[in-house]
């Protein structure tokens, strides 16, 4: 084997993990496409010692730290493919080659597919949000919108009341909430609008009106969003892990995927995606891994 673990993704859980394996003497490969899902995120919230520092910063101090173990290497690239072969995985690499490990830990993100509505995607992460705990905060006592429907938006609309209470339901078509749900909204002078949306009017990322199909605009600090999610690897049918009902790869404590060898942390296993909980699995998962080289070999 070329390496006793590779590590694809190379963001704060895959860097985490190296950390742990780089200084448990383990040769490591981290493969990264260098395109992490937080990468138009203005500011990191919630992660001690980092609070308000820029995503890209902390990531790239992390890097700095973890390359220094002699035994980890970084790189730059994106794994398309993966296989188990005798003791071990072949992961392909584009336009470089192939690369071989006892051990495979997945830490790869998730990709956020946005509704297609113009200008959303450039406010996505600045002020097309999605988690009160990371942003919620910075606009607090502000006009916000929630761009959902239905039980999700009930509840994000319940949570949010503690950091709003100027509050519009964006349900961009007919409403799905049921009737108490709407007698309780409004209870707390939660609006909610069914009109279509068709524009984000933004300068520079920073949400100005919301444009409707019937020409209306309204204007709003910023809006909530609740996007679809996907694995940016598909490995579950190569390597033969499960997902879970939430197209997360599902994982137990110790963040093992249900395929033999193969482990997985950080966004890709879940939808709690705080830095520091992504960073915590990656260094459980790397203590894991380690554990299982050292029962191989004693």
């Amino acid at each position: 084997m070329d390496f006793d673990v590779i590590i694809i993704g190379g963001s704060y859980a895959g860097l985490s993990a190296a950390l742990t394996l780089g200084r448990s003497t383990r040769n490591v490969l981290i493969i990264d496409s260098g395109k992490p899902c937080n990468r138009q995120t203005p500011h990191s919230h919630n992660f001690l010692t980092h609070d308000g520092d820029r995503p890209a910063d902390i990531a790239r101090a992390a890097k700095e730290e973890v390359l220094k173990y002699p035994t980890v290497r970084f790189l730059e690239g994106k794994a398309i493919s993966a296989e188990r072969i005798h003791k071990g995985f072949r992961i392909k690499v584009e336009n470089t080659g192939s690369f071989t490990a006892r051990k495979i830990l997945l830490a790869t993100g998730l990709k956020d597919v946005l509704p297609d509505i113009k200008g959303l995607a450039s406010c996505w992460a600045i002020s097309a949000i999605h988690c009160p705990y990371c942003h919620g905060y910075g606009v607090k006592n502000e006009k916000i919108g929630l761009l959902m429907n239905g039980e999700h938006a009930f509840e994000m609309a319940k949570n949010l009341h503690l950091w709003n209470k100027d509050l519009t339901i964006l349900t961009n078509g007919k409403s799905e909430l049921n009737v108490e749900q709407t007698k309780k909204l409004k209870s707390k002078s939660i609006t909610i609008l069914e009109d279509e949306l068709v524009e984000l009017e933004h300068e520079n990322g920073q949400l100005e009106n919301v444009v409707f199909k019937n020409g209306e605009r309204l204007n709003f600090k910023a809006i909530y969003v609740k996007p679809e999610i996907e694995q940016h690897v598909n490995f579950n049918e190569q390597l033969g892990f499960e997902l879970t009902e939430l197209k997360t790869i599902k994982v137990n404590e110790q963040q093992q995927t249900t395929a033999e060898g193969v482990y997985a942390a950080g966004d890709c296993t879940t939808l709690f995606r705080s830095l520091s909980f992504i960073t915590a699995a990656g260094t459980i998962a790397a203590v894991m891994i380690n554990k299982e080289l050292i029962s191989e070999d004693f």
